[in-house]
Parts: C-alpha cells; structure tokens; sequence
C-alpha cells in the first residue's frame, strides 16, 4: 500500500507546485481518495499541523503529515497504519532523517491529543472547518446569510455522486445497467444512471461498452440546462464553450436531425472533444476552434437557432468535484471571469436569429457570475428578453451539480 500512498505524495505535491487536477492523474481509488481528501481538507489539515509544531515544516513534510491526519481522522484506516506508513513515505522521499523523526512525532502527538478546538469566531470557523479561504466564506455569508453559507461549505466536504449518461440511440438505461452489473440502479431522466460507491470509474471505462460508445460520464444537472434550449428538429446550434463536449453530445444523442456546431478555443481539448464524438457515432456535430471574444469575421452572414453558452467560471457550483478550483480563486479573479463572462455573451448574441434561444450557463451560484451578468445584458440589450424559469444551483436533488441557467430569446425584428 506503500506505493499508493507515493502516488498520493506525489500528485498532492503537483497540485500544490504546478496547480495540477488531481482527478486527472489516473492513480489507483484509495491514492485518489488521499488525495482528493486532502486536496478538500488542505485548510484544515494545515490547522490541525500548526497547532502541534512551533514552525511549520516544508511542503514536502507537511503533505507526508496531511495524508496522515486524514487517514487517521477522516478514514478507516487504522493510526499505527497512517502513522507507520506515513514514517515510510518520509524514508523513501528522501526527506532526511529529521523529517522522519518530525513525521512520527507530530502524528503520535495528535493521537495523543485528539483534534484542535477551532476558532470561536463563526467566519474564522467556518473558513477552517470546511477548508474554504475566509474571504470566501465572508462572500457568502454576505450574499447568502450565515446559515446558507455554512450549508454550502459543508456541502463542499461531501464526496460527489457520479453518474453515466446512457447514449439511448444504442440503447436504454435499464438495459444498460443490467448489462454493466448495477443493480438497484437510481436512474434519471431515463437516461443518467447513479454510480454506486463500490464501482469504481476505471472499471466502467475499461468496459466494452464504453468502446462502443453506449454511455459517457455527466451530471444530470446538464440535461436541466440542455433542455432549456428547448430545440426542435433539424434547428442549426451552436455550442460556443463546448469542451470537454458533454453537452453537445448529449444534444446530438437527444436528436440526431440537429445541425450542431461545438467550437473552443482550445485546440487540445477539442482534440479530445473529436475523439469523443466518434466514440459516440455522432455525426451530426462539426468541431471548430473558435475564440468567441476575438471571433470577428469567423461567422460571416452565418447565425444560428440556438446557442448554449456554459462559460469559464470559477466552479464554485462544484467544488466538491473539483476541490482545487476553491484555492486559486480570489476577489480579483471573480471579477475578470464576470468581465469574460459578459464579453462572451454579447460576441456570441450576434449570431443568435431573431426569434432564437440562447442559454447562460455557468457551474457556478455566485450573483457576480449569474444574474449580474444576465441583467447587465437584458438591460444594455432590449431586443433580448429572460424566457423560462432559470435553473438554479441547489433547487433540485442534492446530488446534482450545482448549475445556473437562464434562457434569453432575441424579440423578432
């Protein structure tokens, strides 16, 4: 189990040099939930190290004493294992041997001592508790209230549920999990199947029938917003943020009479988005390259039905599924992705057809990324209006990621 844990090590380590994904490191399940575990309670973790030491130790130290804080407190691991494990971790890093020495000591010391008291103060409390930068948790406590914001954080604590999409041109839900061997399976909009705990992903995906393109792995809280296009056969769309691509093959496999243009612009991830569209036999999807802020000229005389907008954003909606996202932003980054976020939404309104339908969307709840950007646009822009209710982060079932969408439709001319 050793070598697991080196793998914990190692990637913690590029998360917090390189600013790496840990998700995107294919280690084995339990170096992923070390990591992960840690990557969620880094804030805490440090808490609970500076109470039992008078100077913090180097990075390389104090990731080899997180790993080991968690597993001793947060999972079902024995402590003279996380103790013991941990001690060799620091031998076979080559960290020296006063780091060896430090690493049993400070591990047996919170053995000893149990966890530290936090912080009275409710914004500090909450801030170490839940491992959310403190300026975050006033932000929410202003926007949201102290009660709603101390849900939130803790919500940001809780390992996600992961779900497949079944790609129902090949075959159907209950067919599929029958075949896969999920029993008892939850299953959605008759098409998101629930993941069981004990299943790991890298054992769907070495499946056949993941080959074959019978399934692909998406939160159902993308159907909410797909299905605010409201699109009807053989309409021309155009997905503008489409990468990683799960929405616009969900739209594709929704109906193949589509005229779907799914533009980034980044060519490595449309790389990937290609790939993903021949897995799945779609062929009514045209992949482009396209930077929608800097794209004049790339659409002359071209406009569309639909357009759905999922725009960069800080990913405060999923921080449970992506755990490093809380530790880089800050106040300032907010602010530019509102910037980008409006930028995209007026370049790419352009091409909307009077009468067309466009869709806002971020993973994200905060008002500077949400309804900030839609009033802001409905206001400097009369000829769109709001349509429908929005889909709000939250409202549905707890185990769908945390979306906002609102539909704008261009008034006829």
């Amino acid at each position: 189990m050793l070598t697991e844990r080196e793998e914990a090590y190692r990637v913690l380590l590029l998360w917090q040099e390189e600013g790496t994904f840990i998700k995107e490191s294919g280690i084995p399940p339990f170096a992923m939930e070390v990591a992960l575990g840690v990557c969620r309670r880094h804030l805490y973790l440090q808490y609970f190290i500076k109470s039992l030491v008078k100077k913090m130790p180097t990075t390389e130290v104090c990731t080899i004493l997180e790993m080991g804080l968690f597993q001793m407190f947060f999972m079902d691991v024995p402590d003279y294992a996380a103790i013991d494990s941990c001690v060799e971790l620091a031998k076979s890093a080559n960290l020296g041997e006063g780091a060896v020495r430090l690493t049993n000591a400070v591990l047996r010391s919170a053995r000893r001592s149990g966890a530290p008291e936090l912080p009275s103060q409710r914004v500090r409390r909450v801030s170490i508790e839940n491992s959310i930068p403190e300026w975050l948790v006033r932000r929410w406590f202003d926007v949201y209230g102290g009660d709603c914001a101390e849900s939130i954080a803790r919500s940001t604590l809780e390992r996600p549920v992961e779900w497949i999409r079944v790609n129902l041109q090949k075959t159907s839900a209950p067919v599929l999990a029958e075949k896969i061997g999920i029993t008892g399976a939850s299953i959605l909009y008759d098409r998101f199947i629930e993941i069981p705990r004990d299943v790991g992903v890298k054992v769907l995906l070495a499946l056949p029938e993941f080959s074959a393109g019978l399934f692909s792995f998406q939160n159902p809280s993308a159907f909410d917003v797909v299905k605010l296009l409201d699109t009807k056969p053989g309409m021309k769309v155009w997905d503008a943020c489409a990468a990683p691509g799960g929405k616009t093959a969900l739209l594709a496999e929704m109906d193949q009479t589509l005229d779907i243009l799914a533009s980034d612009s980044s060519e490595f991830r449309l790389e990937k988005m290609q790939d993903l569209m021949k897995r799945l036999g779609l062929a009514n999807v045209k992949v482009s390259c396209i930077d929608v802020v800097n794209s004049a000229g790339t659409f002359v005389g071209e406009s569309f039905d639909r357009i759905l907008l999922d725009v960069p954003c800080s990913n405060m909606g999923v921080i449970a599924r992506r755990p490093e996202s809380v530790y880089r932003l800050t106040p300032e980054s907010i602010a530019e992705l509102s910037k980008l976020q409006y930028e995209i939404l007026e370049r790419a309104s352009e091409k909307l057809k009077p009468e067309g339908r466009l869709v806002y969307a971020t993973c994200s709840p905060d008002p500077a990324e949400t309804t900030q950007v839609i009033n802001r646009f409905v206001k400097a822009h009369p000829e769109f209006v709001k349509a429908g209710a929005p889909v709000l982060p939250g409202s549905k079932d707890a185990r769908l990621d945390g979306f906002f969408a609102q539909a704008l439709e261009r008034k006829k001319i």
